[in-house]
C-alpha cells in the first residue's frame, strides 16, 4: 500500500504545526523539514515567527540552529501568524498543551477552545494530530468538535516524548506512540511518523493519553523520592550524594536513583497534577511528590537560616533555568527560591549563562564579588570547578564537594 504522505494531495504543505515556534513544536517542524517535507508553522507570537523566518532559533536547543538555517534557506519551512496557513497542510499537528487554571485544576477545554480559531481553515482530507500532553478525554472531545465541522478530518494523538536539550536526537531515535480511533487515522499518522523514527507503538487514544501522563508522573515521583532521601540524610549531617554513589556502584537495581535537585519545568509538576485530577484527586503518592519537590526550596532556605544570619547577607543564586544547560525558565524553582530569599535575606542577586528573558540578572562575576553566600540552583556545566571563596550550597553536587547544607 502506498503511504498516505506520498500520494498527490491538494495541499501545498505536508505538515503544519499549530503553536510550532515553541520548545515542542519547532524541533518537530525542523525534523520533518530535514526529512524533505514541506512544513508550515502557525504561532501567535510575532517575535518568535520573525525569528524562525529569519532562520534564528528563539530558544536554545542543541543541533537545531543549523538545521533550521538549512530548512529556511531551502524554502522547506515557513512560519506565520495567519491561521489561514493551517489550511495548507495535509497533516496538522497541534502542540498546544493543557494549562493549569488559577485554582490549580487542569483546563480540559483549552485545546478544543484554541482549535476553534483554526476550525474555519480545516479542510476535508487533512488529519489533525494532537501532540502535547493532554488531559485524559481531550482527544475524544476534539473528535466530537471535528465531527461537527462538516469536513472529513481524521484525528490522532501522538504524544511527544523528547527531553528538552535532546530533541534533535530523540525525535529520530525514540519509539513513537501513535493512536487514532480509526484504521485510516492510525495508518496516516503512522506513515507520517515513520519519516522520523522506525519504531512505532500503536495504542488507543485513551491508552496514549495515560501513557504520557504516567511517564511524566513516574519521573516526577522518582525525583521526589530522591529529594526526600536527601532531606533525611542532610538533617543528620550526612552526604546523600556520597551515599547514593556508593549504593549504586556496580549495583544495577539502584543505578536509576537520581540525585537531589529542583524537579521543575513546564511538564512534570503539571502532569502529575493532571493525573491526580483525573483520578478525582485520589492520588496520595502524587500529591506527596508535589509537596516534596515544590517544598525543596523552602527546606533549603530553612537549613541555611540555621547556619547563617540571612538577614544581614547578600545571597547569590547561580542558575535560573529549570534545568542544566537550558535557557528555559518556565516553572523554574529557582524563582521560588528567589522569592523566599528576597523575604529572608538582605539582598539577592541572580545570574545565569543561558537565560536572556530576565532583565534583572547580574553577570556571574558581579554576583560572586558581592555575595556572602552562594546557592547553585541549576547544574549548568559552566559552574563545575567554580572557585567562589564563599560558603556554597550545592544540592546538585556540581562542584563535587558533596551536598550537605
Amino acid at each position: 500500500m502506498v503511504a498516505e504522505t506520498s500520494r498527490p494531495t491538494p495541499f501545498a504543505r505536508d505538515v503544519v504545526v499549530i503553536g510550532g515556534c515553541g520548545h515542542v513544536g519547532l524541533p518537530l517542524a525542523i525534523a520533518f523539514a530535514s526529512r524533505g517535507l514541506r512544513v508550515g508553522i502557525f504561532d501567535l507570537s510575532e517575535s518568535a515567527v520573525a525569528c524562525v523566518n529569519s532562520a534564528t532559533m528563539p530558544f536554545a536547543e542543541p543541533d537545531a540552529a543549523q538545521a533550521l538555517e538549512r530548512a529556511v534557506a531551502a524554502g522547506a519551512l515557513v512560519a506565520s501568524t495567519d491561521p489561514a496557513i493551517v489550511g495548507t497542510g495535509e497533516h496538522v499537528i497541534v502542540v498546544i498543551g493543557t494549562p493549569v487554571g488559577e485554582h490549580l485544576e487542569p483546563d480540559q477545554s483549552a485545546i478544543p477552545n484554541a482549535m476553534q480559531d483554526c476550525a474555519p481553515h480545516f479542510a476535508s482530507g487533512q488529519i489533525l494530530i494532537l501532540r502535547s500532553t493532554v488531559y485524559p478525554g481531550v482527544t475524544a472531545r476534539v473528535e466530537k468538535m471535528v465531527a461537527g465541522l462538516g469536513v472529513d478530518l481524521d484525528v490522532a494523538f501522538c504524544p511527544e516524548r523528547i527531553a528538552e536539550g535532546k530533541a534533535m536526537t530523540e525525535l529520530f531515535e525514540l519509539p513513537q506512540i501513535v493512536s487514532s480511533r480509526t484504521a485510516r487515522g492510525m495508518d496516516r499518522a503512522s506513515s507520517l511518523f515513520r519519516k522520523l523514527t522506525p519504531t512505532l507503538v500503536p495504542m488507543t487514544p485513551e491508552e496514549a493519553e495515560l501513557a504520557k501522563l504516567f511517564t511524566n508522573t513516574w519521573r516526577y515521583i522518582k525525583f521526589a523520592i530522591a529529594n526526600q532521601l536527601y532531606m533525611m540524610a542532610n538533617d543528620r549531617g550526612l552526604d546523600f550524594e556520597r551515599i547514593r554513589q556508593g549504593l549504586a556502584l556496580d549495583y544495577s537495581r539502584a543505578a536509576d536513583m537520581p540525585g537531589a535537585g529542583f524537579a521543575a519545568g513546564p511538564c512534570l509538576f503539571k502532569d502529575t497534577m493532571q493525573l491526580a485530577a483525573f483520578n478525582n484527586n485520589n492520588f496520595a503518592l502524587g500529591h506527596t511528590a508535589m509537596a516534596i519537590n515544590e517544598g525543596l526550596p523552602l527546606y533549603l532556605v530553612a537549613r541555611l537560616e540555621q547556619r547563617f544570619d540571612l538577614s544581614s547577607m547578600t545571597v547569590g543564586i547561580l542558575g535560573m533555568a529549570f534545568k542544566g544547560g537550558s535557557d528555559d525558565i518556565r516553572a523554574s524553582l529557582s524563582y521560588k527560591l528567589k522569592r523566599l530569599l528576597v523575604f529572608k535575606a538582605d539582598r539577592v542577586l541572580c545570574t545565569d549563562p543561558y537565560v536572556t528573558a530576565d532583565p534583572d540578572l547580574t553577570p556571574l562575576a558581579g554576583v560572586l564579588a558581592q555575595a556572602d553566600l552562594v546557592i547553585i540552583a541549576a547544574p549548568h556545566p559552566e559552574y563545575a570547578g567554580l572557585q567562589t571563596g564563599k560558603p556554597v550550597a550545592d544540592i546538585w553536587n556540581v562542584l563535587g564537594k558533596g551536598v550537605v547544607v
